[in-house]
């Protein structure tokens, strides 16, 4: 399949876990990552999500294609936005620095030039650590997670029913919309049509691919009405609804919890009591430039 996560279970602590004491551990550490530059802060998050990720006993064939993505994600953002242009570090990393390569190329017969700093490089290595432990933490929920419990989890964390069962169709119509590709492909194959086979580069590959967007797109849609007016016949909205998947809460998901508030509140009392959020290089970084 090209692209789609396929959720087992797996027999791991993760799948012991309560989804709602998950989702509150996930945006707890999103929110503690997201409030603070400390260095010694973001590696102990770090740390954290790292055990989390190796909780799920994922394997690096059930992920590859969602690392794909975020390794793209993070080329962008630090080596493109952060290295070469600064965006990213705009209004953080203060102006000027100490400069360690200084560089320029030549595009459209002008020539552009910019300077790697110290400031701007340990700039990037946060960055990393913080784009990292957020993608550890939430790259793991499709793969652990039956698609049953994604309604009935944000039902029971406060979310209004129409929006949580939209939640939940969200996440299984991706592997569905995967899944009617690949049959559309297959298809196309017995009829001789062959994607991966003769010369040519990533472009005619595409080219290759889209006119199977259209059946699958099409097929997507009348999916999507069958099932809005299936809704329609069974009444949905008019009233409270119940949710086959049972869900209860275990004492390690109530420790999960309690952890999770008080790793929140830590972060939030160091970052803005003991202005812990500001950036800063640390001194021996400097000092590995300065022999």
């Amino acid at each position: 399949m090209l692209v789609s996560w396929n959720y087992r279970y797996r027999n791991s602590p993760m799948d012991h876990i309560d989804p709602r004491a998950r989702f509150i551990f996930s945006f707890a550490l999103l929110f503690a990552a997201t409030a603070t530059w400390n260095p010694v802060i973001l590696f102990g998050i770090f740390i954290i999500a790292i055990i989390w990720y190796l909780m799920a006993r994922l394997t690096w064939k059930d992920t590859k294609m969602g690392w794909f993505m975020i390794s793209i994600m993070l080329f962008t953002m630090i080596v493109v936005n952060t290295l070469i242009t600064g965006g990213g570090a705009g209004g953080v990393v203060p102006e000027g620095g100490q400069l360690i390569w200084p560089a320029g190329f030549d595009l459209f017969g002008k020539h552009f030039t910019f300077g790697l700093t110290v400031e701007r490089l340990w700039f990037a290595v946060s960055q990393l650590m913080r784009i990292l432990s957020i993608s550890l933490t939430f790259i793991i929920i499709p793969y652990t997670m039956d698609s049953r419990a994604y309604g009935v989890t944000f039902s029971k964390l406060g979310m209004p029913d129409r929006l949580a069962y939209t939640m939940e169709l969200s996440f299984r119509f991706i592997p569905t919309l995967a899944r009617n590709f690949q049959v559309t492909l297959d298809a196309q194959r017995a009829r001789g049509f062959e994607l991966d086979g003769g010369k040519g580069n990533i472009l005619k590959k595409i080219r290759r691919v889209a006119p199977l967007l259209i059946p699958v797109t099409m097929n997507a849609i009348v999916s999507s009405e069958d099932i809005a007016n299936a809704m329609d016949l069974r009444g949905f909205g008019e009233q409270k609804r119940t949710w086959l998947y049972e869900l209860k809460f275990n004492w390690w998901d109530w420790v999960l919890i309690v952890f999770s508030v008080l790793m929140l509140t830590t972060v939030l009392v160091l970052a803005f009591r003991f202005n812990m959020r500001l950036f800063s290089v640390p001194a021996w970084f400097y000092g590995l430039f300065n022999k």
